[in-house]
């Protein structure tokens, strides 16, 4: 009787860690499905599932276990400290596929503890409409500068099938649609995709929908990427000078880059206990000493560090840290 207790209370207690580990596993996911919806055979349809490790040991991810053929996955990034964020980038195979598919993405955890998360996407292949090229490419475009690329929509069906408008939630798109070609039950479109000047800088990564003249299936999506490269770039966009104690000192280097040589006119936050070390020569490339000493206030220290240039240009990065509690103030924490 007492061994089987025994063991009952072992088995007992082993479910609940395995369930605790997969609830904490869980929660470092924000989403863990995404539907394409309707897509057109040979687009290029891709989706990212963040992860951020929330806690203080180091997560490692050992490998992906896809369901189904129709999707792909890989890992950004295997090993994630504190706090750090890496991806489970899935991709839907619209060009060996038709009809409807899904795929359940098992993404297999070995540390801290092991646990299994499932992810899942779907989508519907359709083999009557197809895009050339498989998606809008914008490339890497200068901020303020206006670019065009040239999508050819190929139908095959009925040979009244139309395209009605084509719709962005991104006022920085602008779409022209050629009259459709028209032979027996094959349609053409060509679409002429543009990104105004006042497109913000970044990475773009954004959706054109196409309606049609269809019953059940009148929206098809077209996806664009591409990347708005602005006049100075600052990196990294956050920079953490580590987990300091009162009076300790640390230093990280940020990057200050433009397309032509220029010189740092200001760098600035609105604490003084962050400093900074300028080189007076014009270059491309400027590497700048940020210098952080820790105050005697506990918790986490953020500051936004703006760099203006000779130029006009500017630009700016977040600069943080974590100031620990000195032994003395958790003692009295306790006592009151």
């Amino acid at each position: 009787m007492i061994c089987r207790a025994i063991t009952s209370f072992v088995f007992v207690a082993m479910l609940s860690a395995s369930a605790s580990a997969q609830q904490w596993a869980d929660k470092m996911f924000e989403n863990h499905k995404h539907d394409f919806g309707t897509v057109a055979r040979a687009s290029k349809c891709v989706v990212s599932f963040p992860i951020k490790n929330l806690y203080k040991e180091d997560v490692h991810i050992s490998h992906l276990e896809v369901s189904c053929s129709c999707t792909s996955a890989e890992i950004s990034q295997k090993d994630l400290k504190s706090l750090e964020t890496g991806e489970i980038v899935a991709t839907f195979n619209t060009r060996a596929f038709l009809g409807q598919r899904g795929a359940t993405i098992k993404v297999v955890i070995d540390k801290p503890f092991f646990a299994e998360v499932r992810l899942r996407v779907d989508g519907y292949i359709r083999s009557d409409v197809v895009f050339d090229p498989p998606l809008v490419d914008l490339g890497n475009v200068d901020v303020g500068t206006p670019v065009d690329r040239k999508v050819t929509v190929r139908y095959a069906g009925r040979s009244d099938w139309t395209i009605e408008d084509v719709t962005s939630a991104n006022k920085s798109f602008e779409v022209q649609m050629s009259p459709p070609v028209r032979n027996g039950n094959r349609v053409d479109y060509e679409l002429t995709v543009r990104l105004k000047a006042d497109a913000p800088a970044g990475y773009i990564k954004d959706v054109l929908t196409i309606v049609t003249n269809d019953g059940a299936t009148k929206r098809i999506p077209l996806y664009v990427e591409g990347r708005v490269t602005p006049a100075l770039a600052v990196s990294p966009a956050s920079l953490f000078l580590g987990t300091l104690k009162p009076g300790d000192t640390a230093t990280k280097l940020m990057i200050v880059q433009g397309k032509q040589p220029f010189k740092i006119a200001s760098v600035e936050c609105d604490d003084s206990r962050f400093q900074f070390k300028v080189d007076e020569k014009a270059a491309v490339l400027h590497r700048i000493p940020v210098t952080y000493t820790a105050g005697n206030v506990a918790g986490k220290v953020a500051q936004t560090v703006r760099v203006t240039t000779d130029t006009g240009a500017t630009g700016e990065c977040q600069a943080w840290a974590t100031i620990e509690a000195a032994p003395g103030e958790n003692a009295a924490a306790k006592a009151e």
